[in-house]
């Protein structure tokens, strides 16, 4: 409990005392195991798909606030299959908004060809830390790890040489900038691949204002009444993190 208090108060501290402005972009290599995904039912499915799928998400910061998004241009579709099928694998657009010094967090999510703003605050994972340390991108950094919701184990590694309290998504609650994740153990991995330091162009770092308002808990109702219709009339769904 001391340590999680710890990091509200410090947080707070930074957003309101940096005098110095930092802009700068992380380029994250996203790995979801797509095979992982599959229920014991699709088993049959798994000679389609390949194994791993890839892409590239950027994180644009400065001292307060944070934009976690898909790299501009990159395509993000992918088509996959054997023996006459053909499957379309596409990653839902999707943006994670923060803001440090009003705990804001604002995240744009495109489905079933809506557009909603999830409105939340920044929350406090229950974070271990662990001694052990690495090299990522040239910055050492520390490990924490914690298990989520869904009993997986998550696994952070952070670096007090950047920003604290920043990082892909969800993973920015730690005493630092977070360089890698790996959830499940190897399921999805996010590394920093690049670490840019350079001025943000106008407009490049925005909150997100276009889609319907609704809370966490609202939109994942909305997502599991979808995957249960679509099984109902026999559809085929495969879970996969943004």
């Amino acid at each position: 409990m001391n340590k999680i208090f710890t990091i509200v108060v410090a947080c707070l501290f930074w957003s309101g005392t940096v005098a110095q402005q930092q802009e700068s972009v992380i380029t994250y290599e996203v790995k979801q195991n797509m095979h992982r995904g599959l229920s014991a039912d699709q088993e049959n499915m798994k000679n389609m798909l390949p194994e791993f799928r890839t892409s590239k998400m950027q994180l644009l910061f400065n001292n307060q606030e944070s934009l976690y998004a898909p790299v501009q241009d990159e395509e993000d579709d992918m088509e996959a299959g054997s023996g006459g099928v053909r499957i379309m694998v596409r990653t839902p657009y999707s943006e994670t908004y923060t803001n440090s010094s009003t705990q804001k967090v604002v995240s744009y999510r495109e489905f079933l060809g809506k557009n909603y703003l999830i409105q939340d605050s920044i929350r406090i994972n229950p974070w271990k830390f662990s001694s052990e340390t690495k090299t990522i991108q040239g910055y050492i950094c520390k490990k924490a790890y914690y298990t989520n919701d869904n009993q997986q184990l998550v696994t952070a590694w952070y670096t007090e040489q950047l920003r604290p309290y920043l990082g892909p998504d969800a993973y920015n609650n730690l005493p630092g900038t977070v360089l890698q994740v790996d959830v499940n153990e190897g399921e999805r991995i996010l590394t920093a691949i690049r670490v840019e330091t350079r001025p943000l162009k106008k407009n490049e770092l925005k909150e997100p204002v276009k889609g319907q308002a609704v809370t966490a808990a609202e939109f994942r109702k909305q997502v599991e009444e979808q995957r249960e219709r679509m099984n109902r009339e026999g559809g085929r769904t495969i879970r996969f993190n943004n």
